[in-house]
């Protein structure tokens, strides 16, 4: 195919953007990964959760989907804080293996739900801006992609200055760090992973309604971004804030550029993966990685 100036220019902004969405995904199972070295293999079903929780209550009480994330980030904060707390927790303290099965056992369970609910034909975020575009000079954006970007960079931001500012922060990352230091100051291990676990459900529910506004979704549509996810966290370092954003940026760009240099849109999600592959070769953990 012919490249263009104004192509290439439209295939990298949109890639960026995108990256916002799967900052906002893999925000989460990075949080659960650096505090309790988890990897929580039901994060992609708990985000098309938040999706199908924002569909509801959109199509129930009318309201624009970012405003039911007054509903629906407290909720799955709360629900996560007691999933891991009376689930997770206890299978942690018989081995890894026990809360990786468990994680498993709730990606079972939240697809069985959403398919029993809301039946398994695929659903969408409909609003009145979602398939508005603007131009800027002669690269045409969507609108949602352009709130995608905003919203992963504000969760990222947010999840930050939270772990630096507060004293619950603090304890996270103390936890993350060195656990048995941090008990013996007095910070209580599986408190801290209750919170981190609700934390990363409530950024569930918010990249839930941006995934919900860019993509159409189903009970099943949670794997897939579940690797996509792995393939962010790998390429920016598993644990890290300012990696996982960089690697969201990265696999949107591998993305996009892979599928408009190629002129196929089967290299669309094969190119983000050989990178992927290629970092692990070079760098196995990853560009921010330790």
């Amino acid at each position: 195919m012919d490249v263009t100036l104004e192509g290439f220019a439209s295939a990298l902004v949109k890639g960026i953007l995108l990256g916002g969405l799967y900052v906002a995904i893999a925000l989460g199972l990075s949080l659960v990964f650096g505090v309790m070295k988890l990897i929580n293999v039901g994060h992609g079903d708990l985000v098309i959760l938040g999706s199908y929780f924002a569909w509801a209550i959109t199509g129930w009480l009318g309201m624009d989907p970012f405003l039911s994330l007054v509903i629906g980030v407290p909720l799955f904060f709360v629900l996560g804080f007691f999933v891991q707390k009376f689930i997770i927790n206890r299978t942690f303290r018989i081995s890894l293996d026990a809360a990786l099965i468990a994680c498993f056992g709730i990606s079972i369970i939240v697809q069985s739900l959403c398919q029993a609910i809301w039946t398994p034909f695929n659903r969408s975020l409909l609003t009145d801006y979602r398939l508005v575009n603007f131009a800027v000079g002669p690269v045409t954006i969507p609108l949602r992609y352009l709130l995608d970007f905003i919203g992963g960079l504000a969760v990222m931001l947010a999840l930050r200055a939270f772990l630096r500012r507060t004293y619950l922060g603090r304890a996270i990352s103390a936890a993350s760090q060195n656990e048995p230091v941090a008990e013996r100051m007095g910070i209580n291990p599986n408190r801290v992973y209750s919170f981190a676990f609700a934390i990363a459900m409530a950024c569930a529910a918010v990249a839930g309604v941006l995934l919900g506004l860019t993509f159409s979704f189903h009970p099943a549509s949670g794997p897939p971004f579940l690797i996509i996810s792995f393939g962010v966290i790998v390429l920016g370092g598993l644990g890290s804030m300012a990696g996982t954003f960089i690697g969201g940026m990265i696999f949107g760009l591998s993305q996009t550029l892979g599928a408009y240099l190629s002129g196929s849109m089967m290299v669309q999600m094969l190119a983000p993966y050989v990178l992927v592959f290629v970092v692990l070769a070079v760098r196995p953990q990853g560009i921010f990685g330790r």
